[in-house]
């Protein structure tokens, strides 16, 4: 194996845990909610992480970004989860992982 061949198979590498860990979750909002600062109107949802912003995507294909802290909950979920009080979301817990996000009011 040449070193080029190696530094491509590194770069090929490196490059494919990026796109494995741009997941999407979805969820539908049946109410407006507050994520954050910005306010999400009822609709579907994508939902996915870069690094520490939310980026929801409505069913529409609009895009907003809000910043949240990132935590690893103590086992995976099951599902997402959205929980909110009093029309704020306050975390989402995301499914097959054990990553949730704090929205800061």
């Amino acid at each position: 194996m040449t070193i080029k061949s190696f530094i491509f198979i590194c770069v090929v590498g490196v490059s494919s845990i990026g796109i494995a860990s741009a997941k999407s979750y979805y969820f539908t909002l049946t109410a407006p909610a507050k994520a954050g600062s910005t306010l999400l109107k009822p609709g579907e949802y994508e939902v996915s992480l870069k690094g520490t912003q939310a980026v929801f995507t409505k069913d529409s294909g609009k895009s907003v970004s809000v910043p949240v802290k990132v935590e690893q909950g103590d086992k995976k979920f099951d599902a997402t989860l959205v929980d909110t009080s009093n029309d704020t979301i306050r975390e989402i817990d995301l499914a097959g992982s054990t990553t949730k996000l704090t929205f800061v009011q």
